[in-house]
């Protein structure tokens, strides 16, 4: 499920996906920073590194499991915290159902 979001002051507009991120399962913390939010790739990295290496690839494995349940929400929390809001009615329903803290 795919929501709209634009920022009034910049007239950006960004499609973020709500749920699952299977990007993140696929390839860890590399979706992070292709969307530029450099603070969660770095974290990603980190953790992966620190986990991954010593259990040889497990430990990086079980974050991407975790990371992707939760990924996507805390990009979309960052994004509406930097003053994006729903571009469309459709998008407004599917934030509020995912229980997306909006302001008006």
């Amino acid at each position: 499920m795919r929501a709209n979001l634009s920022n009034p002051r910049t007239n950006q507009l960004k499609q973020v996906k709500v749920g699952f991120s299977w990007t993140t399962f696929f390839f860890g913390f590399w979706p992070a920073l292709f969307r530029g939010d450099w603070l969660w790739a770095v974290i990603g990295l980190i953790i992966q590194l620190f986990i991954g290496l010593p259990s040889y690839g497990i430990g990086a494995s079980i974050y991407s499991i975790i990371f992707a349940f939760i990924y996507n929400r805390i990009y979309i929390n960052k994004l509406l915290s930097q003053g994006y809001q729903a571009a469309d009615s459709a998008s407004k329903q599917i934030l509020l159902n995912r229980n997306f803290t909006l302001r008006d």
